[in-house]
């Protein structure tokens, strides 16, 4: 099979479509042959040197994938080949042919396209983890989510909206506040104009979000605190402001606030088995009838994954960039 590799950490340009064979298929798996693959900042990490893929996952880049199931795990049930399948991956993604844990897959619904469907996965059951499982959002609360525009960020945007709650949006310009409340977003602030924790005290009446989604780091803790309602959690994801802030330990006591630190990669093969079984239990039927459908910012050949890597670092995006396999 062709596969994008990189064959040692570096910039963009390392990466590479080569011939590599095909991945073996272990019992309790489906392989897929990928039509399309989900791009994420974890990707640019690996690529760089800094993200490496769980103990035993393949080393190729790409954490989702759309396409077909051409074969079945001895251990697996309830999949049959020719399937259209979406599938959460620790590591594969970027190549003709993905081995997945039968666990980690979800059938595609006929309202979406391969490319759609390739920008789920990851985005979407990273959002319902940490909103909705870890942080509990719920009837009547609010949440903030930084990155508005990223993958991430819209597909919050989406399970928000179904779920009928607020959301409250950072981005880093006019036009991608104005995009995401197109999407949905009840509140967008672009961060550029000043401290987003005023602005947010402001659209919820001085009181704050219950929840805060938080994929920036070490910049935004400060603010975050300040942003959150009496009893708010905050669910940090990433670090791209870095990893290292100071912290009000009193207002976290006086307040009642929760911290959470959270991955999906590094989860065990059954606990993402369960996050994808509770997904689908409550957001199956908005997916199967066309509701939760990713932006496609652009598909582009996967032999221009360099592009890609660069669009996305650049953050010149709306929603998902996907590598096409076509």
């Amino acid at each position: 099979m062709k596969a994008v590799l990189a064959e040692k950490p570096g910039d963009e340009n390392v990466l590479q479509l080569r011939e590599v064979a095909d991945p073996a298929l272990k019992p309790d798996e489906i392989l897929i042959r990928v039509r399309a693959a989900g791009l994420n900042r974890a990707d640019i990490l690996q690529r760089q040197g800094f993200y490496p893929p769980p103990p035993g996952a393949s080393e190729i880049i790409g954490m989702e994938c759309a396409g077909d199931v051409v074969a079945i795990g001895t251990a697996v049930t309830g999949w049959a080949i020719g399937e259209r399948a979406m599938a959460l991956l620790p590591g594969g993604g970027y190549a003709e042919m993905a081995a997945a844990h039968h666990g980690s897959a979800m059938k595609i619904p006929a309202t979406l396209s391969y490319a759609e469907a390739a920008g789920i996965p990851e985005v979407f059951l990273t959002a319902f983890l940490n909103l909705f499982m870890l942080a509990g959002l719920k009837h009547g609360e609010s949440a903030l989510i930084h990155g508005g525009g990223s993958g991430v960020g819209t597909a919050s945007i989406l399970l928000i909206k179904e779920a009928g709650l607020r959301s409250i949006v950072t981005a880093g310009s006019d036009e991608k506040c104005e995009q995401c409340l197109k999407l949905g977003a009840d509140v967008a602030i672009n961060y550029k104009n000043g401290p987003f924790a005023p602005a947010v005290k402001t659209a919820t009446s001085g009181r704050g979000v219950e929840v805060i989604l938080d994929s920036i780091g070490g910049a935004y803790l400060t603010g975050n605190i300040e942003a959150l309602a009496q009893g708010g959690r905050l669910v940090l994801i990433g670090l791209m402001s870095g990893a290292r802030a100071e912290i009000d330990l009193s207002a976290v006591l006086r307040r009642h606030l929760n911290i959470f630190g959270s991955t999906l990669r590094m989860r065990p093969a059954a606990e993402k088995a369960e996050i994808v079984a509770a997904f689908v239990k409550r957001f199956g039927g908005a997916l199967d009838a066309g509701r939760l459908r990713p932006p496609i910012h652009k598909a582009i050949p996967a032999a221009e994954a360099a592009t890609a890597h660069r669009m996305m670092q650049a953050s010149e995006h709306f929603g998902k960039i996907i590598l096409s396999f076509d």
